[in-house]
């Protein structure tokens, strides 16, 4: 019976585990799996240039961290903004005062 139970993918927890890490951290990892899946695939096929393959990939996918890690904070900052606590713009187009701030009136 334990063997006909689903088999976990290896590599999930190692990704979970990279984009819970703070955002220079998991660029550091990402980069650096992006250089070993390159040497892996250079020394198994012989092939030099296959390395900057790894390494660009790596980049890649460190510049998509940074994507990421920007649209959850966008978002969170949008769902701020909702609330009316926080909506300043609202408070600000509610103000009757025709006061122009730019000038001093004494």
């Amino acid at each position: 019976m334990a063997e006909q139970e689903e088999k976990k993918p290896r590599i999930k927890p190692i990704i979970e585990a990279a984009d819970s890490l703070s955002l220079g951290i998991s660029m550091v990892v990402a980069v650096l799996m992006g250089v070993g899946i390159g040497f892996l695939l250079r020394n198994l096929t012989g092939i030099g240039w296959l390395l900057w393959v790894g390494v660009f990939i790596g980049i890649a996918a460190a510049i998509l961290n940074v994507y990421k890690a920007y649209s959850k904070q966008y978002k969170a900052m949008q769902e701020l903004a909702k609330e009316p606590r926080y909506a300043m713009k609202k408070q600000l187009e509610d103000n009757d005062d025709d006061e122009d701030y730019g000038e001093k009136s004494y």
